[in-house]
């Protein structure tokens, strides 16, 4: 019996030992990641990272803050350091872990068996192991690695998109911050013309030399300055606040900004319309989603094969006879035939189906309409820089005749303040196309890295 006993606990340790070296052998540690009470935001420009890694045909470069950064470097510090980017990015993580799994093959099941003989006609204790595979899990390993990899490959896709939305987000504020510099200053200098003639005027009906009714226009004229000034200024602060945000730096920072270039002329969309299923990346990204519904669906269907799982076993009975031989379970597919799955993954396909299609419409309907907007703002914009250089050009006839005294005070001022309007109206709309000329880059998704997709034929079948 004490013999007996200590069979039972060897066997017992050796099965403990079996198991624990086991499922230990390839264990991953726990490390805790506390969180940060505190804001990580920078105080100046010289705490962001300004390295813009190294691509394959270039060396990184340094982004200089010496002088006055130009849309285009602060479209690319947004990249490297907005907040939510940083985020964004532990997607990839999350799909290079679902690529891991998909990529692992199903662990093989033992089964150890032991009974002591307590009594009886037999000889010995009995003995029983078995070894067996889950054959239909392998029938869906080479769908369900192409799903992961289309689906890497997506994600990918659509973090470059939302990084060349950042870059363009941040490029627009800039534009729209050093336009409203320009605009504040002209609002500034009109304010100054229309206060000094305020002034005049009150002193000549102060001393009875003009009527009370000649000062009401100016004041008005006054009022209206004054609101366009402040809705300007606040307009400014809140551009300044958001462009602090995407960079990742408090929201009191400021910068030179240097004055954006837009001798350029704007691309003709029709003929890049043709390849934008091509180049832009969300484009491309839904088109890989499709592609990892389809593998999807692809594994749905081979699913239907009943799970099935093949090993062998060896026994020993009380007897001590010996028995080995091959084992075969398998479920019988009388209610549950992955209807449910098989479903699911044809609606999400024709959900990306359409979704994809949809995009495309709204990427050529968009890119049209904005080269449209660009030919009439550029019409617009060479009447309007006709009629201010017109206008300024007045205006240095008024001030040489006052100067000569041929012309009065009031007078001038109503040049002046004319030619600081048109010249006002020309920044707006050098503003409004700088916008939609960066616009019409993102619906056309020039300037990004070319994206191969891979051809269907290169994608292993199932």
């Amino acid at each position: 019996m004490n013999r007996m006993l200590s069979m039972v606990g060897v066997s017992r340790r050796l099965t403990l030992l079996i198991v624990l070296g086991t499922g230990l052998g390839g264990c991953t540690g726990y490390r805790p990641l506390p969180l940060d009470g505190q804001p990580h935001l920078a105080a100046s420009l010289a705490e962001l990272d300004r390295v813009v890694p190294a691509a394959a045909e270039a060396q990184g470069a340094t982004i200089a803050i010496d002088q006055p950064l130009g849309i285009d470097e602060i479209g690319l510090l947004a990249i490297l350091n907005d907040p939510e980017l940083r985020s964004e990015r532990g997607t990839i993580g999350s799909a290079q872990a679902g690529l891991v799994q998909a990529s692992l093959l199903p662990n093989p099941t033992a089964a150890l068996g032991y009974a002591a003989l307590l009594g009886g006609p037999g000889t010995t204790a009995s003995y029983t192991a078995s070894l067996s595979e889950d054959i239909a899990a392998l029938v869906t390993y080479r769908a369900r690695v192409n799903s992961a990899k289309a689906h890497l490959a997506e994600v990918n896709a659509q973090l470059l998109w939302q990084e060349w939305q950042v870059a363009q987000k941040s490029r627009l504020l800039a534009l729209d911050i050093a336009s409203a510099d320009q605009a504040i200053a002209l609002n500034q200098r009109e304010l100054d013309l229309i206060a000094g003639e305020v002034k005049t005027v009150r002193a000549a009906t102060a001393a009875g030399n003009l009527e009370l009714s000649a000062l009401a226009p100016l004041l008005t004229a006054q009022a209206a300055a004054e609101q366009s000034l402040a809705t300007l200024s606040l307009e400014q602060l809140k551009n300044w606040q958001a462009l602090d945000a995407l960079l990742g730096l408090s929201p009191d920072v400021r910068f030179a900004i240097a004055p954006p270039d837009l001798a350029a002329a704007p691309p003709d969309p029709e003929p890049l319309i043709a390849t934008l299923p091509r180049r832009r990346p969300d484009l491309i990204a839904l088109q890989l989603g499709y592609r990892s519904s389809e593998e999807t669906l692809r594994a749905a269907v081979l699913g239907q094969f009943p799970a099935f799982a093949l090993g062998g076993s060896w026994n020993q009975d009380t007897t001590n006879v010996r028995s080995a031989g091959p084992t075969a379970s398998f479920e019988l597919p009388l209610f549950n035939r992955n209807q449910g799955k098989i479903a699911e993954a044809k609606a999400t396909r024709l959900l990306l189906h359409d979704e994809y299609q949809a995009r495309l419409d709204a990427a050529a309907a968009e890119a049209r309409g904005l080269g449209a907007q660009l030919k009439k703002l550029s019409a617009d914009l060479a009447s309007a820089r006709r009629s201010a250089d017109s206008a300024a050009a007045l205006s240095r006839s008024a001030r040489a005749a006052y100067a000569q005294g041929n012309l009065d005070q009031r007078t001038l001022i109503d040049y002046e303040t004319t030619a600081l309007q048109r010249a006002s109206e020309v920044i707006a709309l050098e503003r409004s196309y700088g916008e939609d000329r960066i616009l019409l880059t993102i619906a056309l998704g020039l300037g990004l890295p070319q994206i191969r997709i891979v051809p269907t034929s290169e994608v292993e079948p199932s």
